[in-house]
């Protein structure tokens, strides 16, 4: 009878629920990574059509080639964006959660994430407007008395402006939904106890923030390491990025099958960076 019972229960008709979400996985997840495994270990005949076979050489011809360089400069660019991002984020949220009032943080949060709703490119195009020789920004400077303003357009310091840009909210939104839910009473208890202001944000709102961070960290690193627009256009295509090398391999080279090598290293790198993301969070949590 109780093996009856588990059996009607492990075949309920509630796990029928989970079958769309099943599919959806198998078919836009599962499916396209077995596809770029397969290529990846394949070769390019001479009309650039994926030769299957099983073979290392992709892989090998990545870590021992020149291809290192734009997955150093990525992982350079990707830490540096999240790191920006981190701190303006923190800043952002701290202030949305304990400085505006409340009924007024909806409308700010709607503000903040409003150039979320335009295109991606757009808002790139934007920038690109802004930074250019003769954009608003080399006006302004001219105005305040700058005879020779620096040109900032195609240079790593406007890639990076970018990057922050676009990422920026990414990081503000998990940073204030874990603020929001702070009680405030921890903070009153460590002031009464006579800790400054410094010292009640390290020892009470920083620790209690810290899925907030890993979530925003994961969000911010994980787009900004594969991201091959913004260098292209604000650094003038000037800098090969991991990014840009997997969009040359299957757009301008049709070497399908580097790409999906290039492709698979970055998305084991990724879920690498996950695993120690998810596993320091939980860890600090648990302390």
């Amino acid at each position: 009878m109780q093996v009856e019972a588990k059996r009607r229960k492990r075949f309920s008709p509630g796990y029928l629920v989970l079958v769309p979400a099943g599919l959806w996985l198998v078919i836009f997840m599962v499916l396209p990574m077995v596809i770029l495994i397969v290529f990846s270990l394949g070769s390019r005949d001479q009309l650039g059509k994926v030769v299957l076979g099983f073979s290392l050489e992709n892989y090998l011809r990545f870590w021992s080639g020149p291809y290192i360089t734009a997955l150093g400069r990525s992982l350079l660019l990707a830490g540096s964006t999240t790191a920006i991002c981190l701190i303006f984020g923190l800043l952002c949220a701290l202030w949305l959660a304990f400085v505006v009032p409340r009924e007024r943080q909806g409308l700010f949060m709607t503000l903040f994430v409003a150039p979320l709703w335009t295109s991606f490119l757009l808002r790139i195009y934007a920038w690109m407007t802004i930074l250019r020789p003769t954009g608003l920004l080399t006006a302004l400077l001219c105005r305040t008395g700058i005879s020779h303003p620096p040109v900032l357009l195609y240079t790593p310091a406007a890639v990076l402006l970018g990057m922050v840009y676009n990422y920026l909210p990414f990081m503000v939104l998990p940073l204030y939904a874990s603020l929001e839910k702070l009680d405030r009473r921890l903070l009153e208890a460590a002031a009464d106890l006579g800790a400054t202001p410094w010292r009640a944000f390290t020892t009470v709102t920083l620790p209690l923030s810290v899925r907030g961070i890993v979530a925003g960290v994961i969000m911010v690193f994980i787009p900004s390491l594969g991201d091959y627009v913004t260098p292209d256009l604000l650094g003038g295509a000037k800098t090969m990025f991991i990014g840009n090398l997997i969009q040359n391999q299957f757009l301008t080279v049709r070497d399908w099958a580097f790409g999906s090598a290039v492709s698979t290293i970055l998305i084991g790198i990724v879920a690498v960076a996950i695993s120690v993301y998810l596993k320091y969070g939980e860890a600090t949590n648990q302390a």
